[in-house]
């Protein structure tokens, strides 16, 4: 079988008839740009081409982290808030197959996409993606995952699904501008690639053409969305619903759409009226196909190392770095200086929910020395005396020469003790990102510690074994009684 980097070279200049049925594709006569040629073609082969062997572990990891956020998120206000709204459905009759997870419950592929999204983005649990500022796995692994049930494929092709669909919504945003199209436009970049990478996963799993996996791009222009409102969301259910739920929803929408025979526009990215003209006039189509089959994407997406807001990393990286060579208590301390990029910054300054709040995620640090899912979670604390003590010590400085180094986070922290002693750390790559990857051990530690609670020992165990032998699996639906609860909520 060729490689992805064989196929992209074999691309010829013409797109593939629909499989559907010529009656339904023969009136389209449309010119295609080279740009959608080789992304729809693409698109279409990936349920059958091989993944280097490190894409297929990078894909495990990243499966793995985003179900320990769905089953730790079905426990918070977001995840509790998704339940609620399938429990409501049930009741009226609208009913499914689909399990939702960290619950007894089951709905439709949408619905069930819909309620594991939000679950998966609940809190800062989630991989994110900083050359195109997105969470992609919170969308997509909840999109694969439900069509990949409806249509019963086996454990590589959901591996297929769930790499393609980090492949696609990065680089739609990354052609938009990236990190650059989400500072300075009201959009949200985060909703945007979301939902075109559940959109690309899920009609990977219903293994469509080349010409109607165009037509799924089509319906996922129509249906993408999102503003940056979210970041006035004080309860995390809004921003919930905008990264993950929403999008990983109308992905599976696009996809089932098309495969139910519905046609489209053939190029959605060129021509009068496109996508981009209409979201990002500046965008460069060359970016959707760079490196495609070369570069994959689930390769460059962080799994965060501590479960808080991702400007918060680097923070604690290096306040935990200089605890490491240091022994000092909190009591010793006179001053926390920590300095991060404006953008970066504004995102975590100060903010009402524990776990995206640097200062006290910082004050935290400096009183257990770690930062813990339960410490990250636990709102009482923060109106506790002892932590509003150590939060005073903390300052946050919006350093502008530090934006220079974006899509990098770079984070530099100064401690400065009572008698004198000071340490300065400076993180340019924060553990779990590319450059400074955690371990499988380490993924596995992160994931049974959000798991177990929730699943107790056995099936969190039962579900750790098959995502790292998902190839001798036949039928993803196995996957569903090892994420769910007995007992409906």
């Amino acid at each position: 079988m060729p490689s992805r980097r064989q196929f992209i070279r074999a691309i010829g200049a013409a797109g593939a008839a629909s499989s559907w049925g010529p009656s339904w594709s023969a009136g389209h006569t449309e010119a295609i740009s080279a740009e959608m040629t080789v992304l729809s073609q693409y698109m279409s082969a990936a349920a059958t081409q091989l993944l280097p062997r490190e894409v297929v572990e990078q894909a495990k990891f990243h499966i793995l982290d985003t179900f320990a956020a769905m089953v730790s998120g079905s426990q918070l206000a977001p995840g509790l808030a998704a339940l609620s709204f399938i429990k409501a459905r049930s009741a009226k009759g609208s009913r499914g197959l689909r399990p939702v997870i960290g619950s007894s419950l089951q709905a439709s592929a949408s619905e069930a996409a819909l309620a594991n999204g939000v679950m998966a983005h609940s809190d800062e649990t989630d991989d994110s993606h900083n050359r195109s500022r997105t969470h992609p796995g919170c969308a997509v692994i909840p999109a694969a995952l439900a069509a990949g049930q409806e249509f019963a494929v086996d454990g590589t092709q959901f591996l297929r699904a769930v790499t393609l669909g980090y492949d696609i919504g990065t680089r739609v945003v990354m052609a938009m501008g990236g990190p650059t199209f989400s500072y300075e436009s009201h959009k949200s970049s985060h909703a945007i690639g979301g939902v075109f990478g559940a959109a690309a996963a899920a009609a990977s799993t219903v293994e469509l053409s080349a010409q109607q996996m165009r037509w799924v791009l089509d319906y996922t222009c129509q249906q993408s969305s999102g503003i940056a409102v979210w970041r006035r969301d004080t309860d995390h259910i809004e921003k919930a619903f905008t990264f993950a739920g929403m999008p990983a929803s109308n992905g599976v929408r696009s996809a089932f759409l098309v495969k139910n025979g519905w046609t489209g526009v053939d190029d959605v990215f060129s021509g009068v009226d496109n996508f981009f003209e209409a979201y990002a006039p500046a965008a460069d189509k060359t970016r959707l196909v760079d490196q495609l089959g070369q570069r994959f994407e689930i390769t460059q997406t962080d799994i965060k190392k501590w479960t808080v807001g991702s400007p918060i990393q680097g923070p604690l990286d290096a306040m935990q770095n200089i605890m490491k060579q240091h022994s000092f208590s909190a009591d010793q301390v006179k001053s926390v200086v920590v300095r991060l990029g404006p953008d970066a910054a504004a995102v975590v300054d100060n903010r009402e929910i524990p776990d995206i709040c640097l200062q006290h995620m910082a004050a935290v640090m400096l009183l257990d020395k770690t930062v813990s899912f339960q410490a990250a979670h636990d709102v009482a604390r923060m109106a506790d005396p002892k932590t509003l003590e150590a939060r005073q010590k903390i300052k946050l400085i919006k350093d502008d020469a530090l934006t220079s180094f974006l899509p990098v986070r770079v984070a530099i922290v100064e401690i400065e003790l009572v008698d004198g002693q000071r340490w300065v750390e400076r993180v340019d790559a924060v553990r779990g990102t590319p450059r400074n990857p955690m371990t499988k051990s380490e993924v596995i530690d992160k994931c049974v510690d959000l798991i177990q609670p929730v699943l107790g020992d056995h099936q969190t165990r039962q579900l750790v074994e098959t995502i790292f032998s998902l190839e001798q699996v036949s039928d993803i639906r196995v996957l569903g009684p090892m994420l769910m609860t007995g007992a409906s909520r």
